[in-house]
């Protein structure tokens, strides 16, 4: 029924169609079981006219210039505009009831002149305040979260150089390894730091794991640099080529129940953040 005025009345004969609806003096019409309801005109050529309203906030009136047909969460609009009011913080009373945002302002019956009272809601400008609150902290620490992958992206770099040397028989200095580890657990500090819910705190989560990693992987090439240096002494010493060295430590690995290939060695214990 396009949201119209509706009244119940009885039908009768004078008022009535052939179809079971008629039209009424007054700008109303009878629908089909005797509805009576308020007359829109569908013609597209009429022209919607403009009302003046009062609205009253607080002890201060506003004169407020807006179509007709328009709705109450129009004229909301239009008073946050002047009021600074949020519009879901307002209640609009008219008539002593407050009118749903939805409800157009012909169809409960303002006109030209007509009086409407503005009233805060409290409670609603507190959650909503607290909302946005909770929504510029998740911003912000979803911010951090990429701050740290970024840095954390570069560490990463670092890490594979490293591995990359070591495969290839290079010897690391010991302390590129601990300058390493040591940016890696400040990164870790920084997501223990970070309050956050829902997808964020899924981000924050998945960064960590992904530094724990790093620094895992740090400690088993830090293990294989250390072969690496005994393998290089044991050559100046006993003078045998690289690969007749590296087939005894194979050897000594398998008498000794050594490491299957591919294993590796945590040497971390982790604490769940």
């Amino acid at each position: 029924m396009n949201k119209d005025y509706i009244l119940r009345m009885k039908p009768n004969k004078a008022n009535k169609s052939p179809t079971g609806g008629g039209e009424v003096a007054g700008g109303w019409e009878v629908r089909p079981g005797g509805m009576l309801v308020q007359k829109r005109n569908s013609d597209c050529n009429h022209i919607v006219s403009n009302i003046k309203v009062r609205v009253k906030h607080g002890s201060v009136y506003r004169d407020v210039v807006i179509s007709s047909q328009a709705s109450f969460g129009e004229l909301k609009k239009m008073v946050a505009g002047a009021t600074g009011v949020h519009t879901q913080d307002q209640k609009m009373i008219y008539k002593e009831k407050e009118r749903d945002s939805k409800s157009f302002l012909d169809s409960v019956g303002v006109r030209d002149g007509s009086k409407i009272v503005m009233v805060e809601d409290e409670v609603s400008r507190e959650r909503r305040c607290l909302e946005s609150r909770k929504n510029a902290k998740l911003d912000k620490a979803s911010k951090e979260i990429a701050e740290i992958r970024f840095e954390v992206d570069a560490l990463a770099k670092k890490v594979g150089a490293i591995e990359l040397e070591i495969n290839g028989g290079k010897k690391v200095v010991e302390t590129v390894f601990l300058g390493l580890i040591e940016l890696l657990m400040k990164q870790l500090i920084k997501l223990d730091a970070i309050v956050a819910d829902g997808d964020v705190k899924l981000q924050r989560r998945m960064q960590v794991k992904r530094v724990q990693r790093y620094i895992e992987t740090l400690d088993m090439l830090k293990m294989r640099n250390s072969n690496l240096e005994n393998m290089q002494q044991y050559q100046k010493i006993y003078k045998e080529p690289v690969s007749k060295t590296c087939q005894k430590q194979q050897e000594m690995k398998k008498i000794n129940g050594g490491f299957n290939h591919g294993q590796v060695v945590v040497t971390t214990k982790w604490e769940t953040f």
